[in-house]
């Protein structure tokens, strides 16, 4: 067995990773698909990293690993994002935590290295190196040349698979091991095994026999989520399915049983309760029929997860003007919050299965005419109910609570903890026409997105679900709510084994 088969973007100020994307602080220039600019092109010589200053997460594996991690997992699958930058976060926490001089790792104690070593950043960065390296070649084997080139272009040897506490090298292998080992049998089915399956394995299959009570050709209960039909184009037309149901049991980090976190009972997706019922469908509605080009550029953003959470970070790190090991701990804050927020809204998810605004306007207006958004570049119409749509594809999981919203929460909350501050200067840039919705049309002008404060961030973060028309109010409150819990969890968290104190 291998050792490493376990279980079977001038003058840019410094930038945030989530899964290797760099993820733009300051004025985040994208370009027309909303993709951070800084390019993720072949791993070339670059002999002039600087180890003992540097920031090799950041550095040397940031730039490469963008396009890799966006062709392996779309911008809105938030259950695999989370899920996979919270196991790199815990891999560099674990890395180096030999070199500090109280932290303990989360899935691994590998002792404490003499404070000489850590003088400079030179043995943090190789520890770096080699977890970044090991986990990436794991969670995106397709790529393992340009992983291996990158690891090249620095001078380090990728078949350096020595596995101890004495070296750096050592270190962050052993520290991605024990991540990798500690999480694969955590309940998500990441390998495809649940059960003793030996062949033919899917990874993340559902095996918690999850069924819809709808299907996407007969409403059964107008309460309950239906899968939609929905289309790849040119023909190609497919059902949704909830997609990973059994995240809802996977094992936290900060607490213990979700059900600790039981959202309030969604009333108003009762379809018995008519008259709530109709008013949260009349809502989106009338949100549908008056969207701004802002809104619609906030509800693009922060659909994608790559730029709207890995934005907000790197605009804080860089406040902060934090050293290597601060910007190491807050990323590991960030994405242990993000992680038990997504195991949270899941479980609820499972607990009220809740239908889309999608399903509850046909049933409650059928074929009669509404007043909405049109479609790309229809603007406000009379619409066929039957023919409405949101402005955001509309997620394949129930809509309470909203996911998104809580990801958000929750990771402003662990970061305002962490910093000790509300101020941010979150500012991302989008061109005229860049719409990934209305190409060619919206915003009718170039739009800086610009937020002052965690509590703003997190204000339109939640709205911009509402607003994209995927969630009602209530699932978006509840989140509100419930992530900012979970984020003072992972913060206190995290905080323990910074300080040793586990």
């Amino acid at each position: 067995m291998s050792a490493w088969t376990v279980n079977g973007r001038p003058g840019t100020p410094r930038r945030s990773v989530l899964l290797g994307i760099a993820a733009g602080t300051g004025a985040v220039a994208t370009d027309g698909f909303g993709l951070a600019a800084r390019p993720a092109a072949a791993a070339t010589p670059r002999h002039h990293f600087d180890f003992d200053k540097g920031n090799a997460a950041l550095d040397v594996f940031g730039p490469v690993s963008g396009g890799p991690a966006r062709a392996a997992v779309a911008p809105s699958d938030a259950s695999l994002i989370i899920r996979f930058a919270n196991l790199v976060a815990h891999a560099w926490f674990d890395a180096i935590a030999p070199y500090h001089p109280t932290a303990v790792g989360i899935h691994s104690d590998l002792g404490r290295r003499p404070a000489s070593e850590a003088a400079t950043n030179r043995n943090k960065n190789i520890a770096l190196l080699y977890a970044t390296y090991r986990m990436y070649n794991f969670l995106l084997p397709g790529y393992q040349q340009l992983w291996r080139d990158t690891m090249v272009s620095v001078g380090m040897d990728p078949d350096d698979a020595r596995e101890d506490t004495e070296t750096p090298a050592g270190i962050g292998n052993l520290a991605a091991r024990h991540v990798l080992e500690s999480r694969l049998h955590d309940g998500m089915n990441q390998l495809g095994d649940h059960g003793g399956r030996e062949y033919n394995r899917l990874a993340y299959a559902d095996y918690t026999g999850y069924q819809p009570e709808n299907t996407a050709y007969r409403l059964r209960n107008p309460s309950r989520w239906q899968p939609l039909v929905v289309t790849k184009g040119n023909g190609i037309f497919q059902v949704q399915q909830f997609v990973t149901p059994q995240l809802a049991r996977v094992r936290p980090y900060s607490y213990s049983d979700p059900s600790e976190f039981r959202a309030p009972v969604p009333t108003a997706s009762n379809h018995h309760n008519r008259a709530e019922y109709r008013r949260q469908v009349d809502d989106i509605l009338a949100m549908s029929a008056s969207l701004t080009d802002e809104q619609k550029m906030k509800c693009e953003m922060f659909d994608d997860k790559f730029l709207s959470l890995g934005a907000a970070v790197g605009s804080a790190s860089d406040a902060a003007r934090l050293d290597l090991d601060g910007w190491i701990h807050l990323h590991t804050v960030a994405d242990t919050a993000t992680f038990d927020a997504s195991i949270f809204a899941w479980y609820n998810k499972v607990v009220y299965d809740t239908v889309r605004p999608h399903t509850a306007i046909r049933h409650v207006y059928g074929r009669k005419p509404v007043r909405a958004w049109g479609g790309p570049g229809k603007g406000t119409v009379s619409i066929p109910a039957d023919q409405w749509r949101s402005y955001l594809g509309t997620p394949d999981h129930p809509e309470y609570p909203s996911g998104s919203t809580s990801l958000c929460s929750a990771e402003a909350q662990s970061v305002r903890r962490f910093l000790g501050t509300d101020a941010v200067d979150i500012r991302v840039s989008r061109a005229a026409h860049s719409s990934a919705v209305e190409p060619d049309v919206t915003p009718r002008q170039p739009l800086e997105l610009h937020w002052n404060s965690w509590t703003d961030w997190t204000r339109d973060c939640g709205l911009s679900r509402f607003w994209g028309g995927v969630h009602f109010m209530p699932a978006i409150e509840a989140s509100w709510s419930m992530g900012r819990k979970i984020g003072d969890r992972a913060y206190e968290f995290v905080r323990a084994h910074i300080e040793g104190e586990v």
